[in-house]
């Protein structure tokens, strides 16, 4: 049977009353604690896994390695025989290689021929490399001492069977299907991919492309948007740009919530004539508008539509993308039950300066050059072009702050997120 998570409730948004300006740490711990996973799950071959979320944890089903093996070429021994100083041991019939194992018992006083990743004959507990060997076919010559167990790998040294080998909420990487496999697992159980609705709302839009009106504006922040969904590793549900008419939008949040598990809106997320969005999660009792302190940003608009979540994000692309990293990124990981996941962050030197007012949290697009990060020429949030010049960004804290080249700040490569 398919399980499927319960719905959010309705006021999963809701801040508490007499709440103006949150602290970005206080938002996105309100997510944290108000978001669960949405998605359902589902039973892959290893071969689909690739970047999907476990939904349970993965016990090994055979221990790596299986038996006793040599991790070189080279002669098995009985430890109890080797001496100090040089010896001679006379060698047994046959051979152990992998997938060929010696058929026997190694008798005391002997050594046989073991070649890399060969089960250990019975009686062997200790190999000498081949190059700390003459031979003559018959014989092996060799000076002692050597250690016990010297180049042999214990049975489930690696894992044991029954071990945990990989964790619920864990997006599955290539060496994780390695791991998979070698411990004898040929499916797992996975979330559902997220699906993630996609929207542009304002007459001012229009398509890249088409001819624009002198009053109009190319659609940046659709294309932006879908493309960090994908990065991200889950689906992007294109449902195009929708109208300045509260009737249409309203046709297009319908369409997306019968599409998807959580929906991304640009646009028509403030209080304004013309800003339909907020008027619509208003009338259906949902709509919270969280006044973050953040920079670039406006209130994002929060909200359940039909029982999907509304993300409505500023117009603005650069605003659009800092939030969407920022609070989206982390709140999509937990709907689709990969868990609150932070950015990798790194301190490392200022390649500018600035003198930073208290209230909010800023955030610098910046990239780094010869270890040291240097930020965008201006922090005009309608410049587009710092977001494809840039491969992260800088994190500057709520309280005043004075940079200076070589002060230490916080860098977030762009990585950090999943693009």
């Amino acid at each position: 049977m398919t399980l499927t998570p319960p719905p959010l409730k309705n006021d999963c948004f809701a801040l508490p009353p007499g709440t103006h300006w949150t602290p970005v740490d206080e938002a996105l711990a309100e997510l944290q604690a108000r978001l669960h996973a949405v998605t359902g799950m589902e039973t892959v071959s290893l071969d689909a896994a690739l970047d999907r979320v476990l939904a349970e944890d993965v016990v090994a089903a055979r221990s790596n390695p299986p038996q006793p093996n040599t991790a070189v070429d080279g002669y098995g021994l009985r430890h109890a025989d080797i001496v100090e100083g040089p010896q001679v041991l006379p060698l047994v019939d046959g051979r152990s290689a992998a997938g060929a194992p010696f058929d026997g018992v190694l008798p005391a006083g002997h050594a046989v021929r073991v070649l890399t990743g060969a089960t250990l004959p019975e009686g062997v507990d200790t190999v000498i490399l081949q190059e700390d060997v003459t031979t003559n076919g018959a014989e092996i010559a060799f000076h002692g001492p050597l250690k016990n167990g010297a180049n042999t790998r214990k049975a489930g040294e690696d894992v044991a069977a029954g071990d945990v080998i990989l964790s619920m909420g864990r997006v599955l990487t290539p060496a994780d299907l390695a791991l998979l496999s070698a411990t004898g697992t040929a499916e797992v159980q996975v979330r559902k991919r997220l699906r993630v609705a996609v929207v542009s709302t304002g007459d001012e839009l229009a398509e890249p492309g088409s001819v624009a009106r002198a009053d109009q504006i190319y659609d940046a922040n659709r294309p932006m948007l879908c493309a960090m969904i994908r990065r991200f590793g889950f689906e992007a549900v294109d449902m195009g740009r929708a109208p300045d008419d509260r009737a249409k939008l309203s046709a297009f949040l319908d369409g997306a919530a019968a599409r998807a598990d959580v929906i991304l809106t640009s646009g028509g997320a403030s209080a304004g004539d013309e800003d339909h969005l907020s008027a619509l999660l208003n009338e259906t009792g949902s709509m919270t508008l969280w006044r973050i302190a953040i920079k670039p940003g406006r209130p994002l608009a929060l909200g359940l539509w039909q029982g999907t979540p509304v993300f409505g994000l500023p117009g603005n692309p650069v605003a659009a993308m800092v939030c969407t990293l920022v609070f989206a990124r982390p709140a999509m990981g937990l709907l689709a039950g990969q868990g609150w996941q932070e950015p990798m962050r790194l301190l490392l030197p200022a390649a500018f300066s600035k003198n930073k007012k208290p209230g909010r949290r800023e955030y610098l697009r910046a990239r780094l050059v010869d270890g040291a990060v240097e930020v965008f020429q201006s922090e005009g949030s309608g410049r587009i072009s710092g977001l494809s010049w840039a491969t992260g960004l800088v994190e500057l804290p709520d309280e005043a702050a004075v940079i200076a080249p070589g002060t230490p700040v916080t860098f977030i490569p762009y990585e950090g997120f999943g693009l």
